[in-house]
C-alpha cells in the first residue's frame, strides 16, 4: 500500500483533488475532519485539553471551539501545545484506519501535512497550488468570513513556495490548468 499525503494552503482545492482521487479507487482520511471527531469522542484529548485550557473549554455541546480559538490564535505556545495533543492523536489513528483499508493507495489529506509532520506517514507527497488571492477569495466565499481572518488562518500555515519545495509533485488549482488532466498524469505514472 502506498500512502499519499495531500497538502496545499487553505483554500486551494484539496477538498476538490480529495475528491477526484476518491474516483481513482483511494481511500482518503480527511485530516481536520478526523481531528474534529477525535476531539469531540477522545477522552484522552478532553482529559489533557481540559488539564492545559480549563474545564470551560468543554460545554454540553463538546469542545467550545470559539472559546478554544481566542486562547490559542493569539499564543504560539499554547496552539504548539495543543497540536502536541491532538496531532499524535489523528496519526495514531491515521494508522489504524489505514491498516483496515483494502486498496492500493491511501491518502492523508492535511492542509497542515509538514507543520504537523505528517508528511512522516506518507511515501508521496502531492500539493494543490492555487494563487494566494483567488485562495483567499475562496475562503471568505465558502466560509463567509473577512480578508483579514482568512489571512489570520493563513499565518499558522507554512508558505506555498515551501510546500512546493518539500512536494514531490504540484497540481495547478488556478482557473487556468484543467485538474482532472493533471490528476490522471500524475496517477499514470505512478
Amino acid at each position: 500500500m502506498i500512502t499519499i499525503g495531500l497538502t496545499g494552503g487553505i483554500g486551494s482545492g484539496k477538498s476538490v483533488v480529495a475528491s477526484l482521487l476518491e474516483l481513482y479507487g483511494m481511500a482518503v482520511f480527511i485530516s481536520d475532519i478526523e481531528s474534529k471527531r477525535l476531539v469531540a469522542t477522545s477522552p484522552l484529548i478532553r482529559e489533557r485539553l481540559t488539564a492545559l485550557l480549563g474545564s470551560s473549554i468543554f460545554d454540553a455541546n463538546g469542545l467550545n471551539s470559539r472559546r478554544m480559538a481566542s486562547l490559542i490564535f493569539n499564543n504560539t505556545k499554547l496552539l504548539e501545545q495543543v497540536n502536541a495533543i491532538i496531532h499524535p492523536e489523528v496519526a495514531r489513528h491515521f494508522k489504524m484506519w489505514a491498516e483496515r483499508q483494502t486498496v492500493s493507495f491511501v491518502v492523508f489529506e492535511s492542509a497542515i501535512l509538514f507543520e504537523s509532520n505528517f508528511n512522516h506517514l506518507t511515501d508521496i507527497c502531492l500539493m494543490v497550488y492555487a494563487p494566494r488571492e483567488l485562495r483567499i477569495k475562496r475562503v471568505m466565499e465558502r466560509d463567509r468570513i473577512t480578508e483579514a481572518e482568512v489571512l489570520h488562518r493563513m499565518q499558522h500555515q507554512i508558505s506555498d513556495e515551501e510546500k512546493r519545495i518539500r512536494a514531490d509533485y504540484v497540481i495547478h488549482n488556478d482557473g487556468i490548468h484543467a485538474l482532472i488532466p493533471q490528476v490522471e498524469r500524475w496517477y499514470r505514472y505512478q
